[in-house]
């Protein structure tokens, strides 16, 4: 039997890392601009928008992840549609993404108080004027913390994309220790490297939420 050295695993490992961050960083950047159609969509004077987006969360927020890849990977399969696990691991994760990014910025935008909508309209401005110039620059101040918070988030739902066969960390885990038969070795490493990645995130969302709360005590 063939022998792995730790570092033969780690390099294995990191080599896979590559595609949980890839995938991670298409899913945030995909998601935040679908979030943010969304986000005009759900406080549009017109109550279509507001209801399409109102459902959209609503069913992205209330089916699992798991349940919404094989839709994409298995459910199009049935219909003829040949979709690469790339790609139905890439639009589920920005799909889902865009709803519970919605949802934030919501919150975030309802934050700011009514008299800045007033203060605005008096000026003659329209609505996305307003949430140009007066609304998001206030609302942004809150949302960096959670917004960033949710990326880990994100990169630990990368893991739930090996069930489609798309290889990233947590597959090739499982691969590499079928391969070794090492589980303890590879699987701590696994850990380490998704700990390596979401720390810092978490990290900075705790520093940046105790400044900007202290900023605006002090405004």
């Amino acid at each position: 039997m063939i022998e792995f050295s730790t570092w033969d695993i780690l390099r294995n490992l990191l080599l896979a890392t590559r595609w949980t961050v890839l995938l991670s960083l298409v899913s945030f950047i995909g998601g935040a601009a679908v979030g943010l159609l969304l986000l005009f969509m759900r406080i549009s004077k017109k109550k279509s928008l507001r209801t399409f987006s109102k459902y959209y969360v609503e069913l992205f927020q209330g089916t699992p992840l798991l349940m919404q890849l094989f839709i994409a990977f298995f459910g199009l399969g049935l219909l003829g549609i040949d979709v690469p696990s790339w790609l139905a691991a890439g639009l589920t994760l920005i799909l889902w993404a865009a709803a519970f990014l919605t949802e934030i910025w919501r919150g975030c935008v309802e934050a700011v108080s009514k008299g800045q909508w007033e203060a605005s309209a008096s000026l003659g401005m329209g609505r996305l004027q307003q949430m140009r110039y007066v609304i998001l620059p206030q609302a942004m101040r809150v949302a960096i913390p959670p917004t960033v918070g949710f990326a880990v988030q994100i990169i630990k739902g990368t893991a739930v994309t090996s069930i489609i066969g798309f290889v990233e960390l947590s597959k090739a885990g499982t691969v590499v220790t079928n391969a070794t038969f090492q589980p303890f070795t590879v699987y701590g490493l696994v850990a380490l490297i998704y700990f390596a990645l979401c720390w810092p995130l978490s990290k900075s969302s705790q520093i940046l939420e105790r400044k900007l709360n202290v900023a605006h005590r002090n405004h």
